[in-house]
């Protein structure tokens, strides 16, 4: 790629920022992603004028729209990773004494996520699914392995059984985040696609690369209560 293209490229990405309103839809999902629905509720913005901001965002790839894994009618917002320039996580650090990373089977990409998560953050951490499989997928042990994660005794848990009240909850799939609804209201949500539906190493590697670059981002902004006074 010439310098050329890449220097407009860039230049689209820091025009795309120059706006406070779209600065401030890249800086709300630094660590999650966010339906439209949400973003428009968040910042009080008409449905049309969101529009615009995500289509130039978009256009800029700074932002990507993503349509569910479970309810197909819905859409979800990220971050393209390599377009983060001039994002940052909030300022407010978030204070927990544990993360629970949460999918579907919790058989590949919340063991992923927490994984990557005890390798970085002192936080405690564990991970659970709505419908828990009876082992971790086979695919996701070798995938982990390849990149030096150990993925524990391979167990599985129901979330009903894990969850506490005072968790930060991560849904890393579309299905759980949908499903958890009013029992984790506080709660991220990272769209990252199914790679046991998928079926091939090179798609659990790539949610596993998806993860371990979330789980960076959100370590830098989660704090211990005890470092947090």
């Amino acid at each position: 790629m010439s310098a050329e293209i890449v220097l407009a490229a860039r230049a689209r990405v820091h025009a795309a920022l120059g706006d406070p309103s779209r600065l401030a839809i890249v800086d709300r999902l630094v660590l999650g992603d966010a339906s439209p629905g949400e973003l428009a509720e968040s910042f009080s913005l008409p449905t049309n004028l969101l529009a615009h901001h995500l289509n130039v965002l978009e256009d800029a790839g700074v932002v990507q729209r993503v349509r569910s894994e479970g309810d197909g009618r819905r859409a979800y917002v990220r971050l393209v990773p390599a377009a983060l320039t001039g994002a940052e996580p909030p300022k407010d650090a978030r204070s927990t004494s544990r993360v629970v990373f949460v999918c579907t089977h919790n058989s590949a990409r919340s063991q992923f996520a927490a994984a990557a998560w005890a390798r970085v953050s002192p936080v405690a951490v564990t991970s659970a699914g709505t419908h828990p499989a009876r082992r971790i997928h086979p695919s996701a042990l070798a995938a982990a392995r390849r990149r030096g994660l150990s993925l524990g005794r391979g167990r599985t848990a129901h979330v009903d059984a894990v969850m506490r009240p005072d968790d930060l909850v991560v849904a890393v799939c579309d299905n759980a985040h949908e499903e958890l609804g009013a029992r984790a209201p506080d709660r991220l949500h990272w769209s990252v696609p199914d790679p046991v539906r998928i079926g091939t190493d090179e798609a659990f590697e790539r949610a596993l690369e998806l993860i371990e670059d979330r789980v960076g981002r959100l370590a830098e902004a989660v704090r211990t209560p005890e470092e947090a006074r």
